[in-house]
């Protein structure tokens, strides 16, 4: 029952990947996927299978699928045109390669031809896997290890951007900020706090009152009364 309900969610969660429109959904689809394949790896006690599915292709491998795609853009438009030649026909002749190993390795499993969990797990399932990788299957094991390397340090040549001008300080920063703002015209001190009906907030300003009037106790007017008094003196 286990079985039959983790593979119709996968199943879903890969018609999910394959038929979604945006990445960011198809990327959550592939993580369900990847955690009921998982949950299957403990079905079939294979706990260090389970782990592993769960640290590094759930944590790591997909939150490196989901940094490409932010890197990338979600909003960036799909082509339809065919870039690589061939491309189509390749694809369905790999698919049904894989169908066909699916098949043969399910009809192997039904046949009871494969050895049973018992014996394979002979000692620990750790200590048996361990001794697979690094007895028989350690050259390719270091050859996958290698390929890794090799398309990890290429993906950081290939990222690697040369830095053309000087790397800008805050001075810099400061200064291209003030020039942005008298370019455009915005006003780049504080703004008058509020209930201020200045439009400016200089002292050489009036303010005005709500009927559009200009105060008589703003700064200008006061200095003009002041003006005033003093050419009467005289």
């Amino acid at each position: 029952m286990s079985f039959v309900l983790l593979a119709s969610i996968m199943v879903i969660a890969a018609l999910g990947l394959l038929f979604a429109r945006k990445p960011v959904h198809a990327a959550l689809s592939l993580a369900i996927v990847m955690i009921g394949l998982a949950m299957m790896y403990a079905m079939l006690e294979a706990p260090f299978l389970f782990a592993v599915q769960i640290v590094v292709y759930t944590g790591a491998i997909l939150m490196l699928f989901l940094f490409v795609i932010m890197l990338v853009g979600v909003d960036t438009s799909d082509t339809l045109k065919e870039t690589i030649a061939g491309q189509k026909v390749l694809a369905g002749l790999l698919g049904v390669g894989l169908g066909t190993i699916l098949i043969a390795g399910v009809g192997q499993a039904s046949i009871a031809t494969m050895r049973g969990l018992s014996e394979a797990n002979a000692g620990g399932n750790v200590q048996r896997l361990a001794d697979l990788l690094f007895s028989r299957y350690v050259i390719a094991f270091e050859a996958t290890s290698a390929l890794l390397i090799t398309a990890a340090i290429g993906a950081m040549v290939l990222a690697h951007r040369e830095r053309i001008d000087p790397k800008q300080t805050q001075t810099d920063l400061a200064q291209k900020r003030v020039t942005d703002y008298a370019k455009s015209g915005k006003h780049l001190g504080p703004l008058p706090p509020p209930g201020t009906f200045a439009r400016h907030n200089s002292n050489d300003t009036p303010a005005l009152l709500p009927d559009g009037s200009q105060s008589t106790k703003s700064v200008p007017a006061i200095l003009a009364g002041g003006r005033a008094d003093e050419g009467e003196d005289e």
